[in-house]
Order: C-alpha cells, then sequence, then structure tokens
C-alpha cells in the first residue's frame, strides 16, 4: 500500500489542479488559473470557471504526469476534491476523476478541499504533529482548527469565518482602493510602501477564536470614502488593512496554542502567502515557543498536489474507497478529511 502512487485533482473554484503523491512525497503537479479570464469582473463567475475546468484538466493531468515521468497506468488510486465550492466546478473535476479511476480501476477518494490545504505542509515538512493547530485563512475560509490524525479523528473547530473570511476582505477592499483582482496579492504589493499604523482599523471579535471581517472591511470603505475629492493614500490603507487582518490572525492562533498547550502552529490556504501574515506569524510564534510551519508559497494556492496529499494518508490508512455514487457537496462542513468516511477507519472522540 505504501507504494501507491495517488492522483489528486483539484477543481473547486478558478484553479484547476492535478498533483501526484506517493508515501508524503510529491512527484509532481501541475495547475491552471482562468483567473485573468475572471479579473474583468471583479470576482469569479462560476460559469466561466466551470467552462476552464473542461478545457484544463486533461492537459493539467499529463503535465504533472510528465513531470513526474509517469503515465496514466502507474496511477493507483485517484482522490478529488467533492466539496466545498463551486458547483459546476466541482462536478467537472468530480466527473474526470471518477473516468481516471474506473478506466484504471483503482479506488477513488472524495476529498474534503480544507483538508487539502492542511494536508499540503506534509508535502514539505513531514507528518503533522498530534496535535497541532491550524489556521486556515483563503478567499472564502478562515478557520482555527484542533488537528489530531487527519485522516482518523474528528477536526476540531475552535473558531470560523462568521461572515467576510480575511481574502473576501482584501478582494473587497481592493476593488474599493483602485486595485486590481485578485485583491491579495494587491494589497501584499501596494503595502510594501505603505505605513502600516497610518491607519487605525478595528481588530474585530478580540475575544473570541471566531473571525469576522465584514466591519473592517466595511471601515476600509469609509476611510477610503473620507478621502473624496483628494488623492487616497493608497499605499499607507492597504499596509494598514493587512496589518489588521495578520494582526487578528496571528494574535489568536498563538492564543489557541497556549490555551490548548499545542507546541505547533500550521498556517495553511492562500493568504498564508500574504507576506505580512508570514513574518507576524514567525514573530509571535519565535516569542511564544512556538513552531511554525506554513507550506511553500507554490503550495498555499488551490492545488491538486494537496488533494493527492490527503489521498495517499487514506490510502496508507486503509480507508474504504468512494462509492459508486459518490457526488458533490458544496457546503460540505469540515469534519473529516473524507466526505464520507467509513466507520472502520474513523477514532471516537
Amino acid at each position: 500500500m505504501g507504494s501507491t502512487i495517488v492522483l489528486g485533482i483539484e477543481s473547486s473554484c478558478d484553479e484547476t489542479g492535478a498533483g501526484l503523491v506517493r508515501h508524503g512525497e510529491l512527484l509532481g503537479h501541475a495547475v491552471a488559473s482562468s483567473m485573468e479570464e475572471h479579473a474583468r469582473y471583479g470576482g469569479v463567475v462560476p460559469e466561466i470557471a466551470s467552462r476552464a475546468h473542461v478545457h484544463a484538466l486533461r492537459p493539467v493531468v499529463q503535465r504533472a504526469l510528465d513531470q513526474a515521468g509517469l503515465g496514466l497506468s502507474d496511477i493507483g488510486a485517484v482522490a478529488v476534491t467533492t466539496g466545498p465550492g463551486l458547483s459546476g466546478a466541482l462536478q467537472v473535476g468530480l466527473a474526470g476523476a471518477k473516468g481516471i479511476a474506473y478506466a484504471l480501476g483503482v479506488p477513488l477518494y472524495g476529498v474534503h478541499h480544507l483538508a487539502g490545504h492542511v494536508a499540503a505542509d506534509t508535502l514539505e515538512h513531514g507528518p503533522l504533529p498530534d496535535p497541532c493547530m491550524v489556521l486556515i485563512v483563503s478567499g472564502g475560509h478562515t478557520s482555527l482548527l484542533l488537528v489530531r490524525d487527519l485522516v482518523r479523528d474528528p477536526i476540531v473547530h475552535l473558531g470560523d469565518t462568521l461572515d467576510d473570511a480575511a481574502g473576501e476582505c482584501f478582494d473587497k477592499v481592493a476593488r474599493v482602493f483602485g486595485l486590481p483582482y485578485p485583491g491579495g496579492p494587491a494589497i501584499d504589493r501596494v503595502a510594501r510602501d505603505g505605513d502600516p499604523r497610518a491607519v487605525s482599523f478595528p481588530r474585530p471579535l478580540p475575544g473570541s477564536y471566531d473571525f469576522s471581517f465584514s466591519g473592517l472591511k466595511t471601515a476600509a470603505a469609509r476611510w477610503a470614502e473620507g478621502h473624496a475629492g483628494r488623492e487616497l493614500p493608497v499605499a499607507d490603507g492597504a499596509a494598514s488593512l493587512q496589518e489588521a487582518v495578520a494582526d487578528v490572525l496571528t494574535r489568536k492562533a498563538v492564543a489557541a496554542c497556549r490555551e490548548h498547550e499545542v507546541g505547533t502552529l500550521v498556517v495553511v490556504g492562500g493568504v498564508a502567502a500574504n507576506s505580512r501574515v508570514r513574518s507576524l506569524a514567525e514573530e509571535r510564534c519565535r516569542a511564544a515557543g512556538i513552531e511554525l510551519r506554513v507550506p511553500p508559497l507554490r503550495l498555499c494556492t488551490d492545488n491538486g498536489a494537496m488533494i493527492a496529499a490527503v489521498g495517499d494518508l487514506l490510502v496508507r490508512a486503509g480507508a474504504e474507497p468512494a462509492p459508486l455514487d459518490v457526488s458533490i457537496d458544496p457546503s460540505a462542513p469540515l469534519e473529516y478529511a473524507c466526505l464520507r468516511p467509513s466507520a472502520s477507519l474513523v477514532r471516537a472522540a
């Protein structure tokens, strides 16, 4: 079982990803993004994303295979994101994964997208400590999780997004500031020339592990409106906004580590690529004596390697494959890495 090569397919939003993992080792992966097609609309258009996945899936899988020096016949299992995400986009990935798995006669596993982000770190730093604290920060999700065995134990939610996630906040404020989509990278770039102390933006929900960035988004919009008729100091606004987001995320994550006596913090998801989130997490973890693990930038955003990593863990744990009628769940809650775990695999909490 340990020598099984797992193909992972990700298509939950605007990236089509394929990755190949064997026993914790990333053999190859490729990603195609339709982001440029969505930029003119200021956000992801589901129909455009779905069509892009249809065109990109086969070439992306082939590129991952070529990078690894493998052929389709070398694949021993297939893992695919079945939720959460855009319904049409998920359907494309699942259809492609089913076709490959059934044609090869290999097992298929339905994987939770956010569990994939967690597993991405294992491809760089090895197995996750048991327990570890995980901060997921992406375009649509901000969660603080207590994780033990990723594929056997239930995932404990200490805090979650109540309204806008951190990535959504960046995207929406960037639009107000006149910056391009996607907003996160644009905010990060512009913030380098700004003063993070220039604007006293609020720090939402200071006494809770939940996250709310809607008020911060509104405060930034009101600040921008206050400069009507004058030049907007975008760099200062971007730096101050980024500082507020990074402060909230890292302060809560480190506090959770201390409260639960956990020695490792893992920060994953697209916003984990933000330079200030990474640097402030490093600073605060170092001061608290906490080990910080953050995947390399190429594995922070959506990709097939992270889904293959979960599939690899499931294969090595002896998980039962998904049933023939496995379907998508666009709003799936994160309870287990496998969306339909077998009773024999799951350990009681």
